[in-house]
């Protein structure tokens, strides 16, 4: 029997991509719950952020025991933990569509923050109701499809996003990236085993305090220091059951609903992705874990949910082990009880880190391909597209907002220029379209007709009931629509799309 180290020289590596992505959206909880929602700065830092914290912890604590276990119960050195963190989708949504509308419409800033909470305990729960049903939908869902709609999300919400941020500062940005590429793809060994992750940043460090020392570079990414001291989480249990009595809360639950069950989508889809790189968990535990760390989140304070990540393929690929989980959950904690999560980017520049995490968004894009059948390819392409269009939809939409205008005003104006209507359409429910349109790929390439209208079925009734393809437009932006029947064009398109696939499979069938 191997031995089964506890640390190995790639979860350092791991630790570094790991930690940026956390730090990344734990700054962008200061950042937007600020400037959005007027959470005032010791709300922040004494309960927003620790009761963050405990989540990420307790979650990355599990996954590193659930890796170790399948370790040693398969007797391999070379299993790696589920990366585990706040789920960014999420926090964008209920920003914008739930605490952000709150605070505007009662300049409560402490409403907004209870809303939050509220979403934040209903997303945890539907995921803890879909480790019910997920291992179900997991085994009926092409492989393709799953990985196809995570391979949309790196190329273009992980790679797009950082690849602007890299190329915008050459010097301190390109030259890290490149050794990344270097030491990763080019699977070149430093002597005594130090890690190229590590060497990357460190270069990329030097660099910029070089350059800002010349002038000729700020740390753009860099918040104020925050005050610094010991913050422990406290439950907040009284006021999340309180507001549940509160109207206001449910009157977002056509955000809230969409966006739980979209989590639940997204944790099969890395559960998929996992097993496609060597490493098959359990369906029910993985997901009920990550349902119990949203609701521990919102129990103690947090209106953000948890999630596991995508990306395992790429950590897999550094050499990160199990390690890498348990050192990121615990700095974690420790910036976020100590109020200094923000001081980091005063001493290591952004920049200088995002190659580690495009070099994840690439493994996550060249698995999708290598781990279905040649003859699917064509499925992970169409599954790319929806991913695609919401990624293009955020571009629109940031550059109206700069420009002074907004897509509730623009729209109209566009004609048939840009199609915009198409592009709202396809990039609202993404990840389910995404699946969707896969699995009909998938099942037509294999002559599965009745599989294939059977998904063209599921579509029709996503779009009936506004699970996919709906939206309405308001000052805030692209909202959900769940009148129903909430998009019926497309509900009818896909409903008559599924007969026609049916009867030419039939006279198919009865012809030969």
């Amino acid at each position: 029997m191997n031995k089964i180290l506890y640390f190995q020289r790639g979860d350092i590596d791991g630790f570094f991509g790991l930690f940026i992505d956390n730090l990344l959206q734990l700054l962008l909880i200061v950042t937007l719950g600020t400037v959005i929602c007027g959470l005032p700065s010791s709300l922040m830092v004494g309960t927003v952020l620790p009761a963050a914290a405990v989540s990420i912890l307790l979650g990355n604590l599990f996954y590193a025991w659930q890796a170790r276990r399948l370790a040693i119960r398969e007797d391999r050195d070379d299993v790696t933990a589920l990366p585990y963190g706040i789920n960014t989708v999420s926090l964008i949504a209920y920003i914008f569509l739930v605490m952000g509308p709150v605070y505007q419409q009662s300049s409560d800033a402490d409403l907004a923050w209870k809303a939050g909470l509220l979403a934040c305990f209903c997303s945890g729960a539907i995921e803890c109701l879909g480790a019910v049903v997920g291992g179900f939908v997991r085994k009926h869902t092409p492989r393709a499809a799953m990985l196809s709609a995570l391979a949309g999300v790196a190329i273009t919400f992980i790679s797009m996003g950082f690849v602007f941020q890299i190329f915008a500062s050459p010097m301190v940005g390109i030259i890290p990236m490149v050794l990344i590429f270097l030491f990763y793809a080019g699977k070149i060994k430093l002597p005594l085993s130090v890690p190229g992750g590590l060497i990357a940043v460190a270069v990329g460090v030097v660099l910029a305090w070089v350059m800002r020392g010349l002038g000729l570079f700020e740390f753009s990414g860099s918040l104020d220091s925050e005050p610094l001291g010991l913050y422990l989480p406290m439950p907040v249990l009284d006021e999340l059951f309180a507001f549940m009595g509160s109207p206001l809360g449910w009157s977002f639950f056509s955000v809230i609903l969409p966006m739980g069950l979209f989590n639940v989508v997204g944790s099969l889809q890395c559960l998929e992705s996992a097993e496609a790189a060597g490493d098959r968990y359990e369906t029910r535990s993985s997901l009920l874990a990550n349902g119990i760390g949203t609701l521990v989140a919102s129990g103690l304070g947090s209106p953000f949910p948890t999630t596991i990540y995508i990306g395992h393929p790429g950590w897999k690929a550094m050499g990160a082990r199990q390690a890498y989980s348990v050192i990121n959950g615990m700095v974690i904690a420790m910036l976020c009880f100590l109020g200094c999560v923000t001081a980091v980017l005063q001493v290591v520049p952004l920049e200088t880190t995002l190659g580690i995490l495009l070099w994840i968004g690439l493994i996550m894009m060249a698995q999708s391909f290598q781990e279905t059948p040649q003859e699917q390819a064509l499925a992970v392409g169409i599954g790319l597209v929806p991913s695609l269009a919401a990624w293009a939809l955020i571009l629109i939409d940031t550059s109206l907002r700069v420009a002074g205008s907004s897509l509730l005003h623009a729209v109209p104006k566009f004609g048939n220029q840009l199609y915009i209507n198409g592009v709202i359409s396809l990039s609202q429910g993404f990840l389910l379209s995404s699946m969707i349109l896969a699995s009909v790929m998938v099942a037509l390439i294999r002559q599965k007709f009745t599989v294939a209208a059977g998904w063209l079925g599921i579509a029709a009734i996503c779009s009936f009931t506004g699970l996919i393809h709906a939206y309405a437009l308001s000052e805030r932006g692209v909202e959900n629509d769940f009148n129903f029947p909430a998009a019926p064009e497309f509900a009818l398109a896909y409903l008559i799309s599924a007969l026609l696939v049916f009867g030419m499979g039939k006279i198919r069938r009865d012809s030969a």
